[in-house]
């Protein structure tokens, strides 16, 4: 059984966590507005002075999609402030049925960007194309005004991950535009934006081979709903990785469950010593607690999301104490309690 929340530690993986830069990118559009923002930090776990400290490699995954849930549930804006007028809530789900609708990627993004040119006044969408290249183009709607950051990273990394996710294939990037210069920090944005990355360009957007335009949407409706239920993890944080031997621990977990798997289990199974799987996992920056955790959370998802299982059913599945203790879990990992998550 798990120990209770507040004894559960956060893996030790720099390159598991999200970094700082992007954490206030997160919160840069709630500045100069009268919210308690180093509330909404403490919420889920981080501390806001050390967030600001140089060296801090950031928070979790977890902590970071539970951040930015509680501030849309409070803010009733998917976008946190970051333009005009706000995303209102659903904004986020009109755009992708919009691009569910389409035949093919083509038009598919000429689709959404039709819905996003209604919900908002800052940005200019639009499908562009060369004699190779295609691209979902984004462009000032005023000349000379400046798109935030974080704005043009959210934009571009979210249309680009739920074009892939509608053709349930990947998506190669030739390249990503931006129109602010090159942050001192860019080795940074390999892993959010894992091709070349141009900066100082007239409008921001991504580009693709232009024979993508005829890859054909290949998702339903009943895959989009269970998508949407927690559609922002998956496409604003950065992807995980959990190492070599750390995937195979969690592939023997995910196996096992309901029954989770001791550490000399495991060994076992793999072949191994029990010391020699626990030095791996430490030279991998990762635990077998994390690797739980994280399991435990995709599967509290995904349970909520498609069945009618008992919260008491479900946290005996998932190998925790009791519910309170599973509820105050998922609190923390999304941000909102068990029931109003299932309800969304």
């Amino acid at each position: 059984m798990v120990k209770d929340l507040k004894s559960i530690k956060h893996r030790e993986n720099t390159e598991g966590y999200i970094a700082p830069v992007f954490v206030i990118g997160l919160l840069s559009g709630l500045e100069g507005r009268d919210i308690d923002v180093d509330g909404y930090l403490r919420q889920v776990g981080v501390d806001p002075k050390a967030l600001h400290t140089p060296g801090d490699p950031g928070i979790a995954p977890m902590q970071y999609a539970a951040l930015f849930y509680a501030l849309v549930r409070d803010l009733k804006d998917e976008c946190l402030g970051l333009f005009s007028r706000p995303f209102k809530p659903g904004s986020f789900a009109l755009t992708a049925r919009e691009g569910l609708s389409a035949h093919d990627l083509r038009r598919a993004l000429k689709r959404m960007s039709s819905a996003l040119n209604l919900l908002q006044d800052d940005i200019v969408f639009s499908l562009q194309t060369n004699s190779h290249e295609a691209g979902l183009h984004m462009l000032p709607a005023e000349q000379g005004r400046d798109i935030p950051v974080f704005a043009q990273n959210t934009m571009v990394r979210v249309l680009w991950r739920l074009s892939a996710w509608l053709l349930n294939s990947p998506l190669q990037i030739r390249h990503f535009d931006f129109t602010y210069a090159q942050p001192a920090n860019d080795d940074m944005y390999q892993l959010v934006f894992p091709a070349p990355r141009h900066y100082e360009q007239s409008a921001f957007g991504f580009w693709f081979d232009i024979s993508e335009l005829e890859t054909p949407v290949s998702r339903d409706e009943p895959a989009l709903r269970t998508f949407l239920t927690d559609a922002y993890t998956q496409i604003i944080a950065p992807p995980r990785h959990f190492g070599l031997v750390g995937q195979k621990v969690r592939n023997c977990l995910m196996r096992s469950y309901p029954q989770w798997l001791t550490l000399e289990e495991l060994a076992e199974k793999l072949h191994t010593s029990p010391s020699s799987l626990q030095r791996h996992l430490t030279s991998e920056h990762t635990s077998l607690q994390w690797l739980k955790d994280d399991l435990r959370r995709d599967l509290a998802i995904s349970r909520l999301s498609s069945s009618k299982v008992s919260l008491v059913q479900l946290a005996n599945d998932l190998g925790f104490c009791d519910s309170p203790t599973f509820q105050r879990a998922f609190k923390r990992w999304t941000g909102q309690p068990c029931s109003a998550y299932r309800r969304r």
